[in-house]
């Protein structure tokens, strides 16, 4: 290629200075970003924030602690004095208008009932009698009373006498002047008569049994 040069009198056209026309940025006093060379890194600064949490959360807990423990020492210094505070006193009732109930009348207690059969027996001195054999013999004195509704039959042969050694002895017919009637007792009626054993001994009790085969009735001599 030959080099052109300027007519007479004329200046030559400057050439363009390397780095700068053709795709790269003029020279001047700002570039626009994303032109020329990228600026230099800065320096991260130091950041304090994780620091500052830590020394947080060890106040916090620092303040929790100390919060327990006063609260421990108040409630220690007044327990002592709500045990010595006197229990509320419930209210007193309310006075009822309505009239007090007389107290009821106990029912009358009914009279017990008499035994249909009643026997008494007490020690008597025997009384020997004409056709008595000797006088070993024990006499009781015997009441029969008869409540009952219904007629009773009595006789001799329905005692016997039982002694303090659980001897059980048979009346002895005829023995004594004063021994008990064979007689029929109508409700209402009672006789009295002499029972007697055979022999010496200590009477305790008589019994009487109806017609032999009914019901027995006891008696303690007295």
């Amino acid at each position: 290629m030959s080099n052109q040069f300027p007519p007479p009198g004329q200046q030559p056209d400057p050439q363009p200075q390397p780095g700068y026309g053709y795709g790269y940025p003029q020279p001047g006093p700002s570039q626009q970003p994303g032109w020329g060379h990228p600026p230099a890194p800065q320096q991260p600064k130091k950041n304090s924030t994780g620091k500052i949490v830590g020394f947080s959360c060890l106040g916090i807990i620092g303040l929790f602690v100390l919060i327990g423990i006063v609260g421990a020492l108040l409630g220690g210094e007044s327990s002592p004095k709500a045990g010595k505070e006197p229990a509320s006193q419930a209210p007193a009732p309310a006075a009822s208008s309505a009239p007090a109930k007389a107290p009821e009348a106990a029912p009358s207690a009914k009279p017990e009932k008499k035994a249909a059969v009643v026997v008494v027996a007490k020690n008597t001195k025997f009384k020997k009698s004409i056709l008595a054999d000797g006088s070993d013999y024990t006499s009781v004195s015997v009441t029969v009373t008869n409540n009952s509704s219904k007629a009773i039959n009595v006789n001799p042969l329905y005692f016997t006498i039982t002694d303090t050694n659980g001897t059980k002895h048979v009346a002895e017919l005829a023995a004594d002047e004063n021994q008990m009637d064979t007689v029929e007792l109508a409700p209402g009626e009672n006789i009295t008569g002499t029972i007697t054993g055979k022999g010496v001994f200590t009477a305790k009790t008589v019994t009487y049994t109806d017609g032999l085969i009914g019901d027995s009735v006891r008696a303690s001599v007295s």
